[in-house]
């Protein structure tokens, strides 16, 4: 039986017991109901793995016993930067949580003219909250100890104009090439998402003025949350290590 990963939102020292978090205590206790002596691997996004073992539980509360601490090699040598604009509904939901799976390093959402979705204020700081834990409970799940982060969510323009040293890539449907035949100096990759709509000529514009390299995934069109994990699987088959 694979032994559950929790997270813990706090350090983690081994030999010494470790009261858990009121969320990780639930998910032991109500959901997963393990009982004492029952083996867990704990993380808190330093990198590490710390195997541990149930010494006492109850309906609010769980205390472990640290065993050892050891390095995950989860990671993939691929230093991605997801751009997504924001999509409707569970499909940016599925596309953090996949993208995570996938070896995603950090994912900023992201505004753009034809985006349907309509934020701000106390509903975008929840949302961008929301997003946080299902990152959190994606590395859960795929084995991850490094957590991605969700960033606040901003303008496409202003994103763009970010300077750093990665590659710049923005699907499109009538690029020269694709994924295959990109070279790159080194292994950050930011990678940009449009809306269900696609982007407006404006922005197409902008993304050529600011560096981005226009790449093709295929002769078909794809749905927004297919194209973010397609052009994620590809990058890593390409430069990372899938495959």
């Amino acid at each position: 039986m694979r032994v559950p990963r929790i997270y813990h939102n706090g350090p983690i020292t081994p030999a010494q017991p470790l009261a858990l978090t009121e969320d990780a205590a639930a998910h032991i206790g109500r959901v997963l109901r393990m009982a004492c002596g029952e083996a867990v691997s704990l993380f808190n996004g330093d990198g590490m793995d710390y195997p541990a073992r149930i010494q006492q539980t109850d309906k609010k509360s769980v205390i472990v016993e640290v065993l050892s601490c050891q390095a995950n090699p989860a990671e993939s040598p691929l230093d991605i930067h997801l751009g997504q604009v924001i999509s409707r509904g569970d499909r940016m939901d599925f596309t953090l949580q996949k993208s995570v799976e996938l070896g995603v390093n950090t994912i900023t959402p992201l505004f753009s003219e034809r985006c349907g979705v309509k934020l701000s204020g106390e509903r975008l700081e929840k949302k961008i909250q929301q997003w946080q834990k299902i990152v959190i409970s994606a590395c859960e799940q795929c084995g991850r100890s490094i957590i991605p982060q969700v960033r606040p969510a901003m303008t496409l323009a202003d994103w763009c104009t970010e300077h750093d040293d990665a590659l710049k890539l923005n699907l499109h449907p009538r690029a020269s090439h694709g994924i295959n035949g990109l070279q790159l100096s080194n292994n950050k990759i930011r990678l940009l998402i449009g809306p269900e709509g696609g982007l407006s000529a404006q922005e197409i514009t902008m993304t050529e003025q600011q560096h981005f390299t226009d790449v093709l995934l295929g002769p078909r069109v794809l749905r927004t949350e297919t194209a973010a994990m397609t052009a994620i699987t590809a990058l890593q088959l390409r430069f990372g290590d899938l495959g």
